[in-house]
């Protein structure tokens, strides 16, 4: 049932505010209780926010570990799959998620304000690449002497940014632009080309970005996550998934398939290569993959 008037007896659902707006909200479903719930655009279908081309995360054609995480999700829901994609670029939140085209976005920071964030289902961090034998697949911060000199992809405007600043580490670097259209470029697949080539000598980049194109090069690339920074800010994240700020029902119910299917979401993280770590920082391999962020 769409809700489209302002009739009184549908005023306690939708709010007086958001009636007056003739804003369309939703449509009203009833859930497997029998209580109605305007929290979801289709109760029979899980619809995902995602970018149609942002690998490892999503694309259009089903292949990045979003999508496989909303295919597990949506098989224990027992729902139709599908998506509303946009470019995740600025607007992303407010043209997907804020207009009720979709109802969840699955990879979103903790404490981030343009939406409500469910339960971390993973950890990880910004980490450098590396060559394999270059001495720079040893070092583990950004304060590392060896890294003196060096050139260093760095895609611009991230944290990373300001903790290879303080080291002195800006002078020979290589940037690469942080607002792109997805569709058409990837500052994480251009930083790992010049890698390649010799034209920077080690990248920094987010984990799953870092994990996903270090095990794709040939030969693999050396991946070391930055936890041991003293300096600037902190590298590590929490990752969960976005809702509306409504939507607390859908919230506790996303918050109940994190925990109960964990150890098969992990499995899909790792087989991307995002590097996870524990509340300890300690690494997360498959002989531990079970346990909780």
């Amino acid at each position: 049932m769409r809700i489209v008037g302002c009739r009184p007896v549908l005023l306690a659902l939708v709010g007086f505010i958001a009636c007056l707006a003739g804003r369309d909200i939703a449509r009203a479903q009833v859930n497997d209780q029998g209580e109605l719930s305007i929290e979801l655009i289709d109760a029979r279908v899980l619809r995902i926010c995602a970018d149609p081309r942002n690998l490892p995360f999503s694309n259009d054609k089903g292949e990045g570990f979003e999508n496989k995480i909303g295919e597990l999700l949506a098989g224990k829901l027992q729902k139709k799959l599908d998506y509303m994609f946009f470019p995740q670029a600025t607007g992303f939140v407010r043209m997907t998620l804020g207009a009720h085209r979709c109802d969840v976005i699955m990879g979103f920071p903790q404490g981030d304000d343009l939406a409500q964030g469910t339960n971390p289902y993973y950890r990880t961090a910004y980490a450098i690449v590396a060559k394999p034998g270059s001495g720079l697949d040893e070092v583990t911060t950004l304060e590392d002497q060896r890294l003196k000199g060096k050139h260093i992809g760095i895609v611009a405007g991230t944290p990373p940014a300001t903790n290879m600043a303080i080291n002195g580490l800006m002078t020979n670097a290589k940037p690469y632009p942080l607002m792109i259209d997805t569709r058409y470029d990837s500052s994480a697949e251009a930083m790992m080309n010049d890698l390649a080539k010799g034209e920077i000598d080690a990248g920094i980049l987010w984990g799953p970005m870092a994990g996903f194109y270090a095990k794709k090069a040939n030969p693999p690339l050396h991946i070391t996550p930055l936890v041991k920074e003293t300096t600037g800010p902190k590298l590590i994240y929490r990752i969960g998934m976005g809702v509306r700020a409504s939507d607390q029902n859908w919230k506790r119910q996303l918050n109940r398939l994190i925990q109960e299917n964990q150890p098969e979401i992990n499995k899909i993280l790792l087989d991307y290569g995002v590097p996870l770590l524990d509340e300890n920082d300690r690494p997360i391999g498959p002989e531990t993959a079970t346990k909780s962020p």
